[in-house]
């Protein structure tokens, strides 16, 4: 007898099924053909070969963006940069992404995520390349721009995620993706200085020389991962956007639909408020926190990447543990345990934020930073946890909106606790826990219907078909364009939870 694959805790009992050339999928699908397990070591397609296309795109866009940071004392050295001129261009290095973010949404939704992320990547290496050359502030500030806009490929990935892996697996699939993918803020902070280091001190280049040189292995790195986007990656479990829609199999939409119901869910709004502090604390951090360690610990530069490193691999697990708890608690208390796991795990992330602020020894210091970090990523995890629910028919453009939501916050933060000498960094990073706690509060006023809120029960006789089914009109529910809304729909009854479903069973 052959041997039957073992799925995970993870995954979703399901029959055999085939895409539509009749090709057998390498995992197990539910009826919109998304996977139903996460098997890490496997490279299969279309499921998994996207899954690790997906993140490794994005964690070479996250490294390329902060890549500067971790080499700044060398930097402002060789510009002659200020404290202000720094803060400038760590507000720059987050801002080109809410405008590509927001962009890269509505690509996804209309295009396609192939395309859309696989462009941006090549488009932006430029960028990158420009680096080396930067001899004036003005300049300097203009590149850091230009390379976050790469930061969309947040967008595509999580985009990616929620089309290929069902909904009882999407927090950890969304949570696994961008958390391997934010590790590149970890490697950079470790891997550039080692580069500079190398190419100092092995190969004789001069102080102001080195770190330039080292910016060519992220511009490498960007082309290499474009070209294998565009070649290898597909769009859906079925094929690519293009094929799909000439064989009639997906529905062409327009922009003016797909922003009307994005941008009308009041719940958008409310995501985007909330992810402002736990992805934008997250990018701050990785903007200040060598720069803090070097300066206030009299640390050396070495060490300095290392301890900041630290804080972008607790990525490796702790994103991913976010998207695992909010699974978890879907299963038992549905999109209401969801709401409450990420209420408590972000809040704790703010107070162990003002904690870190307040804390004078160096080895303390990067305990509490350890701990603040799991904490801060796992609440992004759990955030896209709950995102792929708010809406079917405008899933990128609502990925796009929240995700330039975390580039806002973070430039508010820096603009308003890091950009002038009125606060110490200390300070800065204190009052940032401070703002984490109360913007996370609006949590409390997220209710859908079908399901809930955190405070109130679902709605008397609201369904999931409901809510879906709601985004398309008379005349398009006529023509049969809002199918694989209801398909989600039955899909994501799980999120009722344990107790509820088995006191009302779904009808036939």
């Amino acid at each position: 007898m052959a041997p039957q694959h073992q799925e995970s805790a993870f995954s979703v009992p399901s029959e055999e099924a085939t895409d539509l050339k009749g090709n057998k999928f390498a995992l197990p699908v539910d009826s919109e053909h998304k996977a139903k397990t996460l098997r890490l070591y496997s490279f299969a397609s279309p499921h998994m070969l996207t899954f690790h296309l997906s993140w490794i795109s994005f964690m070479t866009c996250f490294f390329s963006t902060f890549a500067p940071p971790p080499l700044m004392p060398v930097i402002r050295d060789n510009l002659n940069l200020t404290k202000v001129d720094i803060a400038n261009a760590a507000v720059a290095s987050v801002s080109g992404s809410i405008i590509s973010r927001l962009l890269m949404g509505t690509i996804c939704d209309l295009a396609g995520p192939r395309y859309g992320c696989a462009i941006l990547i090549m488009v932006t290496a430029p960028a990158v390349f420009c680096m080396p050359i930067v001899n004036t502030i003005t300049g300097f500030i203009m590149v850091r721009f230009f390379i976050s806009f790469a930061l969309a490929t947040f967008v595509s990935c999580q985009f990616w995620m929620s089309s290929m892996f069902n909904s009882k697996i999407v927090g950890l699939a969304n949570g696994t993706a961008a958390g391997w993918g934010n590790v590149g803020g970890g490697v950079t902070q470790l891997v550039m200085p080692l580069v500079y280091s190398l190419i100092n001190h092995q190969f004789g280049a001069e102080y102001f020389t080195a770190w330039r040189l080292a910016f060519f292995l992220p511009g490498v790195m960007h082309v290499v991962m474009g070209l294998l986007v565009l070649t290898l990656g597909q769009d859906l479990p079925d094929g690519n956007y293009a094929a799909l829609k000439r064989s009639g199999n997906k529905v062409t939409d327009t922009f003016g639909k797909v922003l009307y119901h994005g941008t009308t869910n009041y719940r958008t709004w409310i995501f985007t408020i909330t992810y402002g502090y736990c992805l934008g604390v997250e990018l701050t951090v990785d903007n200040i926190i060598a720069e803090y360690f070097y300066d206030r610990f009299d640390v050396n530069l070495s060490t300095a990447g290392i301890i900041a490193s630290t804080f972008g691999f607790m990525n490796i697990f702790a994103r991913p543990a976010g998207g695992i708890v909010s699974d978890v608690m879907a299963r038992r208390f549905g999109m209401r345990g969801r709401l409450w796991a990420l209420w408590i795990i972000q809040t704790l992330g703010g107070v162990l934020c003002i904690i870190l602020g307040v804390t004078h020894q160096l080895s303390t210091s990067i305990v509490v930073m350890l701990i603040f970090s799991i904490f801060v990523q796992a609440a992004c995890g759990a955030t896209f946890g709950v995102i792929p629910f708010i809406s079917r028919r405008s899933l990128g453009l609502i990925s796009g909106f929240i995700g330039a939501g975390g580039n806002v916050g973070s430039i508010l933060t820096q603009v308003l606790f890091f950009s002038s000498s009125k606060f110490t960094t200390e300070t800065g990073i204190m009052l940032m826990g401070v703002m984490t706690v109360a913007c996370t509060s609006v949590l409390f006023l997220v209710y859908f219907p079908q399901w809930g809120g955190m405070i109130c029960p679902p709605r008397a006789k609201s369904t999931e078909e409901d809510y879906y089914g709601g985004e398309w009109n008379a005349d398009e529910q006529a023509a049969g364009l809002h199918q694989t809304s209801l398909k989600f729909a039955v899909n994501s009854k799980s999120e009722r939870g344990a107790r509820r479903l088995s006191m009302q069973p779904t009808p036939a």
